[in-house]
């Protein structure tokens, strides 16, 4: 069985394109159970943000996937998709969750999530700003994770009072993946959770077509990777601030969810989950 890990359809249009069966629509109400068949991960579906949805199984562990083809229901093959219901409900915010009419931002929780730098920060802020206020997550930045063990410790994490971290270039034998590894084994590893995406920088988690490319630019190592970007798009990069310019010009087309990677979607979905579960607050 092919599954579709793109979360765009690609895989239901080439079946469709080729005469070849697509497994039926099925919509992803709560409390339905759910197998995602690729991880063999089995769940009930606690709720639909954007094009993902939420998974929990019955230890209480929460998982987000990008909802389309390769599911299962009773064993069955499904294409998961929005409830029609969900569909026609009220506004959404910029991450597709419903937006909550009157609603005061909640005090500060005593969690944090940490992103990387400024620019991550940002993307956060307009993507998912709206939600987080809900929640009361705040959001800070540390200019890289170097030190990211050490400041875990100033933290102090402990239940009520969780980290969740995003990190850039979370791949197999990097440096940052060494660093997650060292903090997971750290004495406060149980209530810290790193994750990452596979992207050189944030910048990368938008998707290319929203910024009229086919695909990112390819950077050779020896070229610091901003400057090398602006570089092969012809943009200005002789100084910091063209370099902060072509960020605001590559966020300024950021819309909604719909406009960022399914991987960085489910990572930082995955985050704010991790620091508001109950045992959390």
């Amino acid at each position: 069985m092919e599954f579709d890990r793109f979360g765009d359809g690609r895989v239901e249009n080439t079946r469709r394109q080729h005469g070849l069966t697509v497994a039926p629509e099925f919509e992803a109400k709560t409390g339905v159970e759910v197998e995602e068949g690729a991880s063999g991960f089995y769940g009930v579906v606690k709720r639909i943000e954007g094009k993902l949805v939420h998974l929990e199984d019955f230890d209480g562990m929460t998982r987000v996937f990008p909802l389309g083809a390769g599911f299962l229901v009773e064993g069955k093959p499904v294409t998961l998709t929005v409830p029609k219901a969900a569909k026609s409900g009220s506004a959404r915010t910029a991450s597709g969750s419903f937006a909550v009419a009157d609603q005061r931002a909640r005090v500060a929780l005593p969690s944090r999530i940490f992103v990387e730098g400024r620019h991550d920060a940002e993307l956060v802020e307009k993507v998912w700003g709206a939600d987080l206020r809900v929640e009361g997550v705040v959001v800070e930045y540390l200019e890289g994770v170097d030190d990211l063990d050490a400041i875990v410790k100033r933290f102090a994490p402990g239940p009520g009072r969780r980290v969740g971290v995003l990190v850039d270039h979370l791949v197999p034998g990097s440096k940052e993946s060494r660093i997650a590894e060292a903090v997971a084994r750290g004495p406060y590893g149980r209530d810290v959770l790193v994750v990452g995406h596979p992207f050189v920088d944030v910048w990368q988690g938008v998707k290319p077509d929203r910024l009229g490319w086919k695909q990112w630019p390819v950077i050779p190592r020896t070229v610091e990777w901003k400057h090398g970007i602006c570089a092969a798009l012809g943009w200005p990069h002789a100084e910091q601030a063209d370099i902060a310019r072509a960020w605001q010009r590559i966020l300024g087309q950021v819309r909604n969810y719909a406009d960022l990677e399914p991987v960085l979607l489910a990572r930082v979905e995955q985050l704010i989950d991790f620091v508001t579960e109950p045992a959390a607050r």
